[in-house]
């Protein structure tokens, strides 16, 4: 127990890691999610309108895509599109390596972000562009003003997970080789504890991490929950209904043993 406790939780080293993790990491970590999951929501919103369009040339190519980058693992992709595109990037963006990386983790979270879009929109009853036809509008005017912003305030805990799982993704990052300014959270846990020889700068880096994702699941599933109480008036006078329902149901009872007492003090 004494060895398991020094290797895995070796305070001092730990406390020492901590600047590093919050100052470099913390923040490189944050760049490379932020910048890659809002490139993948754009991209898989349009790769899930592709997907459930009716038309078949359309559907395919975003269906093919959604496949490839799905089933792929993400440490292949990254070094696919870190090496393969080097010559193009360094031209580009000189060494940095983090336009490529978030290239690469955009590509992979737009193939789950298009799933997650598309079962939003086909939770919408269809009911709903069938009106929206009748009124008059097109096809692609009722997804943009009737069907997609009602998809997706259902997939807010969907859309959270997976920047969740981007987060975690880009400690892959660490395959392209990167300067001490450019390191994120597991790079620099990593290297501390190959220099130390102990595992405890790594376990100071995963709760950095839990830091990130832990309030981040909790605010979310606080909104989902706000939005549905005030976006769904319907539950909320089922709600009221049950309330009072209970309350009279307790009067009821209680009116029994108040005539008794009633009757009690009379005699």
């Amino acid at each position: 127990m004494d060895a398991f406790l020094q290797n895995f939780f070796d305070w001092p080293l730990l406390l020492d890691s901590l600047p590093a993790l919050l100052g470099t990491g913390l923040v490189n970590t944050l760049i490379l999610s932020l910048f890659s999951t809002a490139l993948g929501i754009v991209a898989g919103m349009a790769l899930a309108l592709l997907a459930v369009s009716s038309t078949r040339w359309l559907t395919w190519p975003a269906q093919v895509f959604i496949d490839v980058f799905r089933g792929l693992p993400a440490a292949l992709v990254i070094l696919v599109v870190g090496q393969g595109l080097a010559p193009v990037g360094l031209s580009l963006f000189g060494p940095n390596p983090y336009p490529l990386a978030i290239v690469a983790l955009a590509l992979i979270s737009s193939a789950y972000i298009a799933e997650i879009f598309r079962s939003g929109i086909q939770s919408v009853g269809r009911g709903q562009m069938n009106a929206c036809q009748a009124l008059g509008m097109t096809y692609w005017s009722g997804m943009r003003h009737v069907i997609v912003p009602q998809g997706v305030r259902r997939i807010l805990p969907a859309l959270a997970n997976q920047f969740i799982a981007i987060v975690k993704d880009s400690s892959l990052v660490y395959f392209l080789g990167l300067l001490t300014s450019q390191r994120d959270l597991f790079t620099i846990g990593q290297n501390a504890a190959v220099n130390t020889a102990n595992l405890s700068p790594l376990v100071a880096a995963g709760i950095v991490y839990l830091l990130i994702t832990v309030p981040l699941t909790h605010a979310i599933n606080h909104i989902d929950r706000w939005t549905n109480r005030f976006s769904n008036p319907g539950a909320r006078r089922d709600k009221a209904s049950t309330r009072t329902l209970r309350a009279t149901r307790r009067e009821e009872a209680l009116q029994p043993q108040t005539h008794a007492s009633a009757a009690e003090q009379r005699s």
